[in-house]
């Protein structure tokens, strides 16, 4: 265990560093379009507007990341919940999922410090709130089935489309798109996490915790449904890689069969 944990330390540190950078972009962006002294907020007072400019910016985040030669070198999850669940199908060995979440984790709380350090007091804001994920008009309960529901469409998505051999290479541009369109039209409802390491790093300073338990426990019952699903309906032999977008050019240290989808060229069948 001790040799795997130190020859996988670069993908460790990928997704940490990807959830910090993915928590900067949103408290920074987060500030921009939320607090209420911000230019854009007076000029844009509606908020579904705004939102779906957090959308797009958010949704460009997570495409870059996951295309990103980083990114690609990983697997791109920078979410516990991901990580859970292809632990569960087998994709990955313990002690690479542990330290995994272990790493995301440091990564959320690590960049959200950082947008503290450079944002200042508008990102503690009560609009902003550092972008803590909190229910919205649904309630708690409500805020629970939400989170369920889009979690388990994005890995539903996830699975089908990297693989499937002629989709495969669009899957972050399918996961973009989602996390584009729950921002937009989902937040309201749960604040729309589908990340326990995401909504913990903004309740650390937030002080959001009698919630905290949805954004624990949803998402990845969510993805472990959607992944139950697929595999009853596909097999579990259909899951080929734990990557979100797989290159070839990157090593691989996942138990993976993506050469079984997606023949290097020039190989022979």
């Amino acid at each position: 265990m001790g040799a795997v944990l130190r020859d996988h330390w670069p993908e460790y540190l990928i997704e940490g560093a990807g959830l910090a950078i993915f928590m900067l972009v949103a408290c920074v962006f987060g500030t921009v379009l939320g607090h209420p002294a911000s230019p854009i907020v007076q000029a844009i007072p509606a908020p579904l507007p705004r939102r779906a400019l957090m959308g797009l910016v958010m949704g460009l985040t997570a495409v870059s990341l996951i295309y990103s030669r980083c990114g690609r070198r990983s697997g791109a999850h920078f979410n516990p919940a991901t990580t859970f669940t292809f632990w569960r199908l087998g994709k990955i060995a313990a002690p690479d999922a542990l330290a995994y979440v272990v790493a995301q984790t440091a990564g959320g709380i690590a960049g959200v410090a950082l947008a503290a350090a450079l944002v200042g007091a508008p990102l503690a804001e009560p609009a902003v709130r550092y972008v803590a994920t909190l229910p919205g008009v649904v309630g708690s309960l409500g805020a629970f089935a939400a989170e369920v529901v889009i979690t388990f469409l994005l890995m539903s998505v996830v699975l089908r489309v990297s693989n499937t051999a002629g989709l495969a290479r669009l899957t972050g541009l399918c996961a973009g798109v989602l996390v584009a369109t729950y921002i937009t039209l989902e937040a309201p409802l749960s604040g729309m996490s589908m990340n326990p390491a995401r909504s913990l790093a903004s309740a650390l300073p937030a002080g959001t915790w009698p919630t905290l338990w949805i954004y624990f426990t949803a998402p990845p019952l969510g993805m472990l449904l959607a992944a139950e699903l697929y595999v009853r309906h596909r097999g579990l032999a259909r899951v080929f890689c734990a990557k979100l977008h797989h290159d070839t050019t990157q090593r691989c240290i996942f138990r993976c069969r993506y050469a079984e989808l997606v023949p290097a060229p020039g190989a022979t069948s």
